[in-house]
């Protein structure tokens, strides 16, 4: 394994990812909640919560992770930050009233292209990496902006949902660290390929 992953065995950072992922779907198995804010001060709790609630921000969050550990160091690290800092631009655009065209046709292709470059185990220069990765984050982060309610603190609000978003880089990053075994490699390509199909629904309009 190399330095990226040191500490983490094959059994533990299984155990870490497996965990990680049944949070996630803890989280995930009431979706009504999605965007009504019921019971929430629109504040930190709800932009917590956008993202979680919302498969086509999380396959595309967690694919940031897992093309990083894919790629290794220092992909691993930097495209994780790289994401939720251009991602607050994106958002002080929607907030501000910039428009920006196609947001959930872009939305959907992070899904579907990171999913690709995951399930294909495609290497990229780190610089390429974190301008496509920050491409696409301007697209999730004006979603963001623009659906903030008019009455809550966008400061709170956008704080909420940095956090929520490393919460999923770091589940990719977890369940990246499987690469270390052949079978492994084979979970880290299938989920690849399975955000790879649900950016395609999204992107479709089947879902």
């Amino acid at each position: 394994m190399r330095s990226e992953f040191a500490g983490f065995t094959p059994r533990s950072s299984g155990l870490w990812a497996t965990t990680m992922f049944a949070l996630l779907l803890l989280c995930l198995s009431d979706p009504a909640m999605a965007h009504s804010g019921e019971g929430h001060s629109g504040g930190f709790v709800s932009g917590f919560l956008h993202p979680i609630f919302g498969w086509d921000h999380v396959v595309a969050m967690v694919a940031v992770g897992l093309w990083g550990a894919v790629l290794g160091s220092p992909a691993i690290w930097i495209l994780p930050i790289v994401f939720p800092l251009v991602m607050a631009i994106g958002a002080a655009l929607g907030i501000a009233g910039v428009p920006i065209p196609f947001i959930e046709v872009g939305i959907a292709l992070s899904g579907l292209v990171l999913g690709l470059l995951v399930a294909f185990l495609i290497k990229a220069p780190m610089v390429a990496a974190a301008v496509l990765v920050g491409a696409f984050a301007i697209f999730h982060g004006h979603a963001h902006g623009t659906e903030l309610p008019n009455a809550v603190s966008a400061y709170t609000y956008g704080v909420g949902f940095v956090i929520a978003t490393g919460l999923l880089h770091a589940a990719g990053i977890l369940l990246g660290t499987l690469m270390g075994s052949e079978f492994g490699r084979y979970v880290v390509r299938g989920s690849g390929a399975l955000i790879a199909l649900v950016g395609a629904a999204f992107l479709m309009g089947f879902a």
